[in-house]
């Protein structure tokens, strides 16, 4: 198919990671660029040669330059992107979320993961948050808004693009804006669990849905538990705890905004709430002065320590860290729930800093399970660097 975009030619023998249908194109790999294209132009992507490897969006300035949304020479209209995200919404359909009763909160789009690179789209009970990584996709949101609306219908009341943070940032003056009606706050379920949400205010597109499929397994492990939630932002685990019949359960986050939303889903999901206690104040903080063998069960959810390749030792310092102070404290035969949501940070990486940090504190540890990301949020094969959450249910001796 001949193009009129422009043309970014690779360097020879940087084209490996392509036929290995990996997405992304840095600007290392680069030869030369044919052409002016500017921040979220389509761009075709040639080999040396001039071999045909892919369609994407360019990006200037970043690491990565190029991320392929086509590895097929097709034409980048709207009926190729609503079949990517018919494609998705089957998924969906298919992992028995589309029409859950019982869970009504889901990921949609997962970037790389269902084959758009740079985007992100979560469903809140009807309302659509869109989030775009990559200048080309924030370009595209009209049409998936039109898209979303033609695939989903009357399960939609609401479309809102809160791309604002998470475009680079030479792509200034961008706003968060709705698409499509209005609904700043909504009431959403999990597992039968109720959480209020405010996708406007909230972290992320407005709550941690990555962490569902974890929650409700520690469900499974809190009855009689006291219960202690670091990094709680809105309570989801808090929740689940007490859901799981927990004897007490302590909500912490520097944040009094979370902490607040966290009382108020408490009180949501149960008349009594005297054995929860929430409060706003730092969590290195925290471990470092609660009392020993006050709590059997934790919950280390810290925020990303890594962003970056190069924040990757000073991350593992952190992890090592936390996890210490909550093998320091935690009660003998206890249960620890950790995690790292930093992609720089692999699943070894991260398992060895627990590791160091069970040996700091002086306490055998057994892991029970190896958590990740649930099934709405799916890995590509081919982009390894999708699996982003990390988690380990230790048993601490």
């Amino acid at each position: 198919m001949d193009y009129n975009f422009p043309k970014v030619i690779l360097k020879n023998g940087k084209e490996r990671s392509l036929l290995r249908l990996h997405p992304w194109v840095f600007s290392g790999a680069i030869k030369n660029i044919i052409g002016n294209p500017l921040d979220g132009d389509n761009v075709v992507v040639l080999g040396a040669k001039g071999e045909f490897y892919g369609l994407g969006h360019y990006q200037k300035g970043g690491s990565i330059s190029v991320r392929i949304y086509s590895f097929d020479s097709i034409q980048p209209d709207e009926k190729f992107w609503k079949q990517k995200f018919a494609a998705a919404v089957e998924l969906r359909r298919s992992i028995g979320l589309l029409d859950n009763s019982q869970t009504n909160v889901f990921r949609l789009i997962h970037g790389e993961g269902d084959g758009m690179p740079g985007f992100i789209c979560d469903f809140y009970n009807g309302t659509v948050v869109f989030q775009a990584h990559s200048y080309g996709m924030y370009l595209l949101e009209p049409i998936f808004a039109k898209i979303i609306l033609e695939l989903l219908g009357d399960k939609v009341v609401s479309v809102y693009d809160k791309s604002a943070n998470t475009l680079p940032k030479n792509n200034n003056g961008v706003e968060n804006k709705f698409l499509y009606g209005s609904c700043a706050e909504t009431l959403v379920k999990e597992y039968g669990m109720k959480f209020f949400v405010n996708v406007e205010e909230g972290q992320k597109t407005g709550f941690f849905i990555d962490q569902r499929e974890n929650r409700n397994l520690l469900r499974h492990y809190a009855k009689g538990k006291n219960v202690l939630n670091m990094f709680g932002y809105t309570g989801g685990f808090s929740v689940a705890a007490l859901a799981g019949e927990a004897n007490s359960v302590v909500s912490v986050d520097a944040s009094q905004t979370a902490i607040s939303l966290t009382e108020r889903n408490v009180n949501q999901n149960f008349s009594n709430t005297s054995n929860h206690q929430a409060m706003a104040v730092d969590a290195f903080e925290y471990l470092d002065k609660m009392e020993k063998n006050k709590y059997n069960l934790i919950i280390l959810d810290p925020p990303a320590f890594a962003k970056h390749a190069s924040a990757m030792s000073q991350a593992v310092k952190g992890y090592q860290r936390i996890n210490r102070a909550a093998m320091e404290k935690i009660a003998a035969g206890s249960i620890l729930f950790t995690f790292s949501c930093s992609q720089a940070i692999d699943k070894n990486m991260f398992r060895l800093a627990v590791m160091d940090a069970s040996i700091q504190a002086g306490r055998k540890i057994k892991i029970l399970h190896q958590l990740t990301q649930p099934a709405d949020h799916p890995i590509s094969i081919y982009h390894p660097e999708g699996e982003y959450l990390k988690g380990l249910v230790v048993y601490v001796e």
